[in-house]
């Protein structure tokens, strides 16, 4: 796999690239925005980690001409924090959006969550007795059939398809039910409640993450 890493800061480069020649990937890097284009015209990139504040030319706007050439999964790692910045970047369509500082592991998790998600041809996840049918909209424990509301089963695919990455309650909130959605947290610890009672033996598969979200883990059962 080969990952671009696109940051004007050498020493986040090098810290990301440590981390991700561990896991195996090659890696491609870039200091500005009008560089990493360039990147991607010449080379096959399977994932492309983007900082926003760069000379030149910054990440939103790269991301944009990027999307020109090839709709390559995209991580903006940024320092800006405000919700607008966020809100922003899933508009322009990119995957996920990370804050500095960042944990390289969670960063290298995240990776890992979107490209299986990219080259997932699967529509059946299975987990012991457990099944979820993408097509039939279907929950089954034991083959029997576990009735769950359309929002739950929608926020059990996408916790599957992050699978050991940390989501925060407002990330759940855009991804599942949408930007226009004026809900807060509680709509979301709600239905994980419900989701846990309707998962039985395998409600611990939701790990609750103090402070940030919730967590789907196999190992927890």
């Amino acid at each position: 796999m080969k990952a671009l890493i696109v940051d004007d800061e050498k020493l986040i480069r090098n810290i990301i690239k440590e981390y991700l020649v561990k896991e195996n990937f090659e890696i491609i890097e870039a200091e500005t925005g009008i560089e990493a284009i360039e990147q991607v015209k010449t080379n096959d990139i399977d994932i492309i980690i983007l900082d926003i504040m760069m000379p030149e030319l910054d990440g939103f706007s790269a991301y944009k001409e990027i999307k020109k050439i090839s709709n390559i999964p995209t991580i903006i790692l940024s320092a800006r924090t405000e919700e607008y910045d966020k809100l922003t970047g899933f508009d322009l369509g990119i995957d996920d959006y990370l804050t500095k500082p960042f944990s390289p592991k969670e960063l290298v998790a995240r990776v890992k969550a979107i490209l299986n998600r990219s080259n997932k041809k699967e529509d059946i996840f299975k987990y012991k007795t457990l099944k979820l049918d993408k097509i039939a909209h279907a929950l089954y424990i034991d083959d029997k059939e576990i009735e769950i509301t359309p929002k739950e089963f929608d926020l059990l695919v996408y916790l599957i398809e992050n699978e050991n990455v940390a989501l925060s309650r407002g990330q759940l909130l855009n991804k599942v039910w949408g930007y226009s959605y004026y809900g807060d947290d509680r709509t979301v610890d709600t239905h994980i409640k419900m989701l846990r009672n309707n998962l039985k033996e395998y409600r611990n598969l939701i790990k609750t993450i103090r402070g940030v979200g919730y967590k789907f883990e196999k190992k927890q059962i």
